[in-house]
């Protein structure tokens, strides 16, 4: 059976792994989950205990969450497509120490905001979340530009799950309202739009946004939380 992905809305890190999909060109299915619901899932949480998304459900039935692991068992699926490289070669170590940037100090850079973002309108805390997230993320935009310096892409000569991971996280500073790229990192900007024309990354905003989406890759469409339960490794 092919691989299972359940992605969170609003504006989850998991678009990225929609994107690496979408490269790969294999089949693979995609489970919605509302990470605002008041209620857990507890279905869901036999999923991922956490209650946190990206979880990928394997084909032996077996669940593989974060991002960072998710996106290296894509990319190891086909080194053809060069989304990741062998362990042990330079290319890597290049994309692992990327990889892991953004999945730690860039990624929790806007935690703050997101916190800041669930509050009641008037709570005195929001301001100063916002402004924390914003002087740490200023921080992972700068040096994210300055790395792209005379490169087309993050880790290498061709687009990897570095890239694919960034089209999720690096929106979110426009998402939030704490930054305009386009006037404040332009040479970053001009690269994140390049990946906005992609068409994995126009298919992954219409997944989210639920709007008609047209696959790239080979997507096998939707399946409920119930369907998936029933595939779970005991």
């Amino acid at each position: 059976m092919e691989p299972v992905l359940f992605y969170g809305v609003p504006h989850g890190c998991s678009f990225g792994s929609i994107v690496a999909l979408e490269w790969l060109g294999q089949p693979y299915r995609l489970a919605r989950i509302d990470m605002l619901a008041k209620s857990k899932s507890t279905l869901y949480g036999r999923v991922n205990s956490m209650h946190q998304t990206p979880t990928l459900l394997l084909e032996d039935g077996r669940s593989l969450s974060e991002s960072f692991a998710i996106l290296h068992n894509i990319a190891a699926r086909d080194f053809g497509r060069q989304l990741g490289f062998a362990q042990g070669t330079g290319a890597h170590d290049r994309l692992n120490q990327m990889l892991a940037y953004l999945h730690t100090s860039f990624h929790s850079a806007f935690s703050p905001a997101w916190t800041a973002y669930k509050l009641k309108e008037g709570d005195p805390a929001i301001k100063m979340l916002r402004d924390l997230a914003r002087e740490k993320a200023a921080s992972g935009y700068a040096y994210l530009q300055s790395h792209l310096q005379g490169r087309d892409w993050l880790a290498g000569d061709n687009r990897t799950i570095a890239d694919a991971y960034m089209t999720g996280i690096a929106r979110w500073g426009e998402d939030l309202g704490l930054f305009d790229l386009k006037t404040e990192y332009p040479s970053l900007h001009t690269y994140l739009q390049k990946l906005e024309a992609d068409k994995a990354v126009i298919f992954a905003h219409a997944i989210e946004d639920e709007t008609p989406a047209v696959t790239s890759g080979q997507f096998l469409g939707h399946i409920t939380l119930d369907e998936a339960g029933a595939r779970l490794a005991a």
